[in-house]
C-alpha cells in the first residue's frame, strides 16, 4: 500500500526498510530533504528504540549487547565482522524515473541508514560506506553542493537514532576539503559517539584507495625521517596502522557489496580488499532493501575463504 506525505502528490512505496523510497515525486512542491529523511518507519524487522530506551540518560551498552535474532538461514558464527558497500546507481535510478539526480541521492541517503541499523542489529561490527570519492568533485557543482548539504542533514537527522542504537561514527578521507559546516558536524558526531560500542560506521568522505595508500606512505616516510623508526621496521602491520581504516577494530572488510550491476571496486579500499569476498547486485542503490542485504550475507556465509592458502 502506498503511503502519503502531506498530500496525495507525494507517493511512497512500502518496503521492508524503515524509510520507504519514493516511487513518484513531482518536481513541484517537493517535500524538503528534512521531511523526507524523517518519513515514518515501515520496516519488517523493526527495532523499537523508543520503547526500549527511557527518556532518562541512555545506557546503550547494556541495552544493545544482545542482538536480535538473525533472519532465517543466517548463522551468527558466520556473520562478517566488516561489511563495505559501494552505493552505486543513485543518478541512474533517478533518471529512469524521470527524477533529478538530487532525488536519487536523497533516496540513497535513507537506504544508508537503514543498512546501518540492520547491521548493528544483526551483529556486524563494522560497516563502511563509500559516500563520496576524491573523483566525485568533478561532478556538476550543483550536484556536489547538494550532496554536501545532504550529508549535513543526514548527520543532523539521524544523530539521536545513532546514539540510541549505540553506533559509533568515524569519517575517513581528506576531511579538510569538505565545507566547514560539514567538517564541524562530522567532528561533533565523532566526538558524541566515540564511546559507543555497537556498530562502527565508517563513512568514506573525499576518500579513495590511492589517496589512503599515498597518505600512509608519506606518514611512514616522515616518521623514518624523524627517526621514529627505521626503514627495516616497515612491514604490512606497520603500514596498515597508517591507513585511515586503522580507526576500526576490524579494518579489512570481509564482504564488499556493490549495487547497480557494475563489477569494479572504483578506487575504494585498494589495500584493504585483498581477501574480501565481493557480492555484485544488479539493483541500483535506492532500490536496495533488507532482502538484498540478507542475500548478500547468505552468499558470504556459503563461501569458503582461503586467504590464498589451503582449505582450513
Amino acid at each position: 500500500m502506498a503511503c502519503l506525505v502531506n498530500s496525495s502528490a507525494f507517493a511512497f512505496s512500502s518496503s521492508s526498510f524503515p524509510y520507504p523510497t519514493p516511487t513518484t515525486l513531482p518536481i513541484k512542491n517537493m517535500p524538503s530533504k528534512q521531511d523526507a529523511l524523517r518519513f515514518p518507519p515501515a520496516w519488517k524487522h523493526r527495532v523499537t528504540t523508543r520503547q526500549t530506551f527511557s527518556s532518562d540518560k541512555l545506557s546503550p551498552i547494556k541495552s544493545m549487547q544482545v542482538h536480535e535474532a538473525l533472519p532465517e538461514g543466517l548463522k551468527p558464527e558466520l556473520m562478517p565482522k566488516h561489511v563495505a558497500i559501494i552505493l552505486d546507481g543513485n543518478r541512474r535510478w533517478a533518471k529512469e524515473k524521470g527524477l533529478s539526480a538530487e532525488l536519487g541521492h536523497l533516496s540513497g541517503g535513507r537506504v544508508i541508514m537503514n543498512i546501518a541499523f540492520l547491521c548493528n542489529k544483526w551483529g556486524v561490527d563494522v560497516l563502511s560506506i563509500f559516500a563520496f570519492s576524491t573523483e566525485n568533485w568533478t561532478r556538476p557543482k550543483e550536484e556536489v553542493d547538494f550532496l554536501m548539504g545532504l550529508f549535513e542533514e543526514v548527520v543532523q537527522t539521524y544523530m539521536d537514532e545513532v546514539t540510541r542504537y549505540n553506533v559509533k561514527i568515524s569519517a575517513i578521507g581528506d576531511k579538510s576539503k569538505l565545507p566547514e559546516p560539514l567538517q564541524e558536524l562530522v567532528a561533533t558526531a565523532e566526538e558524541k559517539t566515540r564511546g559507543n560500542t555497537g556498530l562502527h560506521l565508517l563513512v568514506a568522505l573525499n576518500y579513495s584507495g590511492r589517496y589512503d595508500i599515498m597518505q600512509a606512505t608519506k606518514s611512514i616516510a616522515g616518521k623514518v625521517k624523524d627517526g621514529i623508526f627505521q626503514v627495516e621496521d616497515i612491514n604490512e602491520i606497520l603500514f596498515e596502522k597508517e591507513l585511515k581504516t586503522n580507526c576500526a577494530e576490524y579494518p579489512n572488510p570481509d564482504l564488499l557489496i556493490r549495487t547497480s550491476g557494475e563489477q569494479r571496486i572504483s578506487n575504494f579500499y585498494l589495500w584493504q580488499l585483498a581477501y574480501t569476498e565481493i557480492f555484485f547486485l544488479k539493483k541500483k542503490f535506492p532500490d536496495f532493501n533488507e532482502e538484498d542485504l540478507i542475500e548478500a550475507l547468505s552468499s558470504f556465509q556459503k563461501r569458503e575463504r582461503r586467504y590464498g592458502g589451503n582449505n582450513t
